[in-house]
């Protein structure tokens, strides 16, 4: 059993590295999350990090903030979640304050806009790796009903414009109705 400082201590420095190398938004994070928090320490079971994505997700705010808020307060309660919030913060607030006391000096640089956009690149390799992965998982599950939620979702979103709000929301009373009806079903 592992002590609730030792896992304070390893939340930070984790939530700390994985903030500062989350370049193109939140969504890079959700991958580099489950490599540290399920693959590597196994503090989190794959479907439960799946949960605490759509958590954060669906929540308002950053989508790297919010998921080490859920994945520290799972780990060690109102603590690790202030200490997640933290170390997370940290980076983008360090390299954001750098950026702007040199924007002037970045603004026309060559070299800094093909940086920015090779990352683009990298971005969305990382993207798809996380799009991939979580649809794995819905997939893996074999729930005909989650399998028809997701495909519904995308199709909203990328052949019809729904705004991707309204998808969540749905989705997630959807996700209501299912429980309900589950623990009826359970009872009887």
């Amino acid at each position: 059993m592992r002590s609730k400082k030792e896992v304070l201590i390893k939340l930070f420095i984790s939530t700390l590295y994985l903030s500062a190398f989350t370049f193109g938004g939140g969504y890079v994070i959700v991958t580099l999350m489950k490599k540290k928090f399920v693959d590597q320490y196994h503090w989190i079971e794959e479907n439960e990090m799946l949960d605490l994505v759509a958590i954060a997700q669906s929540s308002p705010g950053a989508i790297a903030v919010n998921g080490a808020i859920v994945v520290g307060y799972k780990l060690a309660g109102m603590v690790g979640a202030v200490t997640a919030i933290i170390a997370t913060i940290i980076p983008p607030f360090l390299i954001i304050s750098l950026i702007s006391v040199f924007y002037n000096a970045f603004r026309n640089s060559f070299l800094i806009s093909q940086l920015l956009e090779g990352m683009q690149a990298g971005v969305g390799a990382v993207i798809a790796s996380v799009v991939y992965e979580m649809a794995a998982g819905v997939v893996c599950g074999k729930n005909p009903v989650s399998i028809l939620i997701m495909a519904g979702a995308f199709a909203a979103t990328c052949f019809f414009g729904v705004n991707v709000v309204y998808v969540v929301l749905a989705c997630g009373l959807i996700g209501v109705v299912r429980t309900i009806i589950e623990r009826k079903g359970e009872k009887k």
